[in-house]
């Protein structure tokens, strides 16, 4: 037991080892660079570059050397033929002359002609060399300079009558200078490139592990709650700069949805607390109530209807939010604007009349929408009720004389359904405000209302494509719901 107290767990080993490195956040910055994407793809770049410039060269070379062999190998050829024709016409005597005669002077052109294993009888080399053992065959041999350092030289060997043999031979001892110094140069080359590309790669790899360093700083602050902190950009618009800057409006955009999220959930806390505490107390009142059954009966109808008017407003966020998820199918008939325009100030036109409003419809000829038209009814419906609500006085009168228009016109390829009133309208720095969930302009929310219509009227347009937009009517506000024109 004591043993096995003693005993310490097995150090992690390989990709174990490495990947608890990284877990601890120890691991050396040129580990981290060596690893690195930019460091792989310049090591990658310089392998293939290294591997193209090796075969360029090596087939440079492999051509100098056949066309330098060939070049060789035809001098030869014509010089062997010479020295045949002379031995044809005038014998040995006419051979001698003629291979003495090219002997003389410095040149690459090497001749020996003599016996095999004696003195030469002719010709700049002294004896054959010992490498030269075929007859009638051309070989490469090592031979003897006067400098004292041997020289390599190819030539072809001719049996004669008596014993003799001619070689005519040429030195190449320049030609394997060149192709050695051609791959000294391959050599030499490829090694500065890798040192060179290895050098680039760190440079590149730190210079983009830098950036990235920076950005996930940037990120860690944000996953820890900073939604105000953005990505950091180098100002030089590249990919890393455009990526940030995509996920910089994305994080621009999350905050505003968490601003409005928070915004949203303290409005739904606020107007839900108050009908569902007149819940309460209505019942409670009622059960409290001395007459008995008949107060009873008048509190459940009142209970009713504040019940009522909670399913209206759970309703109407259901319904923007099936809206904004897709989930409502759009109707894939043209509707005409007009007429449905026309149908909702039917509805309407009794309940602004009681409000000592005129509705009147302005819509000067047609005008097609792909629209579903129950929703489209809907948004049109909300914008007149809240004509009305926002137009009349505390009492309930009219606090203008005036009329609430609904105008169908054609805006280029869109047909515009605008709603203007004559109330006291909304200050331009409020109508943004104004079209988000529970947007009510009255902070302390004593007025009856949700604060969802004209939200519901933007989720109906952005569903089909649409727009809509908060002017002055002067007085007055003037709401234009935006749609595109069918064709």
């Amino acid at each position: 037991m004591a043993t096995e107290a003693r005993q310490t767990p097995a150090r992690p080993l390989g990709l174990v080892a490495l990947a608890a490195r990284r877990a601890r956040g120890d691991e050396t910055t040129l580990g981290r660079m060596l690893r690195s994407t930019a460091f792989r793809l310049t090591a990658l770049t310089i392998a293939v570059l290294g591997i193209a410039a090796a075969a360029i060269v090596a087939a440079v070379g492999w051509s100098v050397s056949r066309d330098l062999i060939a070049s060789t190998e035809a001098a030869i050829a014509r010089d062997v033929g010479d020295l045949k024709r002379h031995y044809a016409a005038g014998g040995l005597d006419a051979l001698a002359a003629a291979v003495t005669d090219r002997s003389r002077g410095e040149g690459p052109t090497l001749y020996f002609l003599g016996p095999r294993d004696g003195a030469r009888r002719a010709g700049n080399l002294t004896r054959l060399p010992p490498s030269l053992a075929e007859p009638n065959a051309g070989s490469t041999f090592r031979y003897p300079t006067k400098a004292g350092n041997p020289h390599t030289a190819a030539g072809a060997l001719i049996e004669l009558d008596n014993g003799l043999v001619l070689l005519v031979a040429r030195d190449i001892e320049e030609q394997r200078a060149l192709l050695a110094a051609m791959r000294r140069g391959l050599t030499w080359g490829l090694g500065a490139l890798t040192l060179v590309g290895v050098a680039g790669g760190l440079l590149v790899a730190r210079h983009i592990l830098g950036r990235i360093d920076a950005i996930s700083t940037a990120s860690r602050t944000i996953m820890a709650g900073d939604l105000t902190r953005r990505l950091p950009l180098a100002g030089t618009d590249d990919e890393l700069d455009r990526l940030s800057s995509q996920l910089n409006a994305m994080l621009g955009r999350i905050e505003q949805l968490m601003a409005g999220l928070r915004e949203v959930s303290d409005n739904i806390a606020h107007d839900l607390k108050t009908p569902l505490n007149r819940l309460r107390n209505r019942a409670e009142t009622a059960l409290a109530d001395a007459r008995g059954g008949p107060a009873w009966r008048d509190g459940l109808e009142r209970t009713i209807t504040d019940a009522d008017e909670l399913i209206k407003t759970f309703n109407a966020l259901l319904l923007i939010a099936r809206l904004e998820a897709g989930a409502v199918e759009e109707a894939g008939t043209i509707v005409d604007a007009r007429h449905i325009a026309a149908e909702v100030a039917d509805l309407y036109e009794p309940m602004a009349e009681d409000a000592g409003f005129s509705l009147i419809v302005r819509a000067e000829h047609s005008a097609p929408v792909r629209a579903n038209a129950q929703l489209l009814a809907q948004a049109l419906s909300n914008l007149i009720e809240n004509a009305i609500k926002y137009s009349r006085a505390a009492g309930g009168k009219a606090a203008v004389a005036g009329d609430i228009t609904i105008a169908v016109r054609e805006a280029g390829n869109f047909v515009e359904l605008a709603v203007g009133d004559r109330g006291p309208g909304i200050a331009p720095a409020d109508r943004e405000r104004a079209l988000k969930r529970f947007g009510r302009l009255d902070a302390s929310r004593s007025q009856p209302g949700t604060g969802l219509g004209l939200s519901l009227v933007a989720a109906v347009a952005r569903m089909h494509g649409g727009t809509v937009r908060l002017d002055d009517n002067r007085p007055g506000l003037l709401v234009v719901l935006s749609l595109p024109r069918a064709r």
